[in-house]
């Protein structure tokens, strides 16, 4: 029987460009850079010849692995900085051409959606249903559902955005930190009056780098592992420690904490305060953290269609 032919999936978030590379059955391939791309886009509502320079010299790794691998089925997708930014076609261009593939812009609802599939797929539906979240650099992606996402919203709030727009000092002073914490409550609070089912969910899975960096500073994972992380249960009470300590360090301290990457060291309590809103305002006392998420749900969808 003739292996079967593996599938790669790009995504170029607001902080990190990733790729997977899977055949849905042994080979899985991962690997990502922060970038930045969305770096001072709130400010300028650009993005940064910078960032997009740091995507492009990623892209060249990712060319390598894909030729490595011989894969000629390819989904490059972008998101919340794209989405955002009034020279996105400039980069979407420079990215596609560097990848010699198109690169799609994905609305915020179709990235819940995929987020979704990929993070739920292979969980025990007596679990659900799931309220799935993504907390990216740019916006906040909800999903809920037991086979599919029945609702979904993706919302302005995400790392690098609440950092550059609320933790102006090294460390944070509380009242940056609570002013964090009030807005995603108040987007929270939209959700509940649009969609008051999606803060019911019997389940929070989280997914993507915020969640899985806050799992892996709670555990003390040097270096990173996700197959130790796939799979944690993450407590309230350990991700408001885990909160409290990246909170109080200054940055140059933060850096050294086990299982943060220095990349994300800058804007991690942005995430954290994000993180921390939402188990609380749903009174969610723990989270289940998946590496399986948007790369995984855009895979599985393609692999059907081999």
């Amino acid at each position: 029987m003739s292996k079967p032919a593996p599938v790669a999936v790009l995504d170029f978030g607001t902080n990190t460009s990733r790729l997977l590379i899977t055949d849905g059955k042994s080979l899985d391939v991962r690997t990502h850079r922060v970038t930045g791309l969305g770096r001072g886009l709130s400010a300028s509502g650009r993005l940064s010849k910078e960032g997009i320079g740091r995507v492009l010299e990623a892209i060249e790794e990712f060319n390598l692995l894909i030729r490595q691998y011989e894969v000629t089925t390819i989904r490059a997708v972008t998101t919340s900085a794209a989405r955002d930014a009034k020279n996105r076609d400039d980069f979407i261009d420079a990215v596609s051409k560097s990848l010699n593939h198109p690169l799609e812009l994905l609305p915020g609802e179709e990235e819940a959606r995929y987020g979704f599939l990929g993070a739920t797929a292979d969980l025990d539906r007596t679990d659900a249903p799931f309220l799935v979240v993504d907390i990216g650099g740019g916006s906040t992606e909800f999903s809920c559902g037991t086979e599919a996402a029945e609702m979904y919203r993706s919302v302005d709030m995400g790392s690098v955005r609440f950092f550059e727009k609320f933790l102006l000092n090294d460390p944070p002073k509380p009242e940056e930190l609570s002013a964090a914490i009030q807005v995603a409550r108040l987007h929270l609070d939209d959700i509940d009056r649009e969609l008051p089912r999606l803060g019911k969910a019997k389940s929070l899975v989280g997914v993507a780098g915020t969640i899985t960096t806050i799992a892996a500073v709670e555990i003390g994972l040097d270096p990173y592992d996700s197959e130790v992380i796939d799979g944690f249960r993450l407590t309230r009470q350990a991700a408001e420690d885990v909160f409290r300590t990246l909170a109080t360090e200054p940055l140059s301290d933060r850096k050294h904490n086990p299982g943060l990457e220095p990349a994300r060291a800058d804007v991690i309590v942005a995430g954290c305060c994000i993180l921390v809103a939402i188990m609380r305002h749903w009174e969610l006392e723990e989270c289940l953290v998946r590496e399986r998420d948007l790369l995984d749900g855009l895979a599985d969808e393609m692999l059907e269609h081999e």
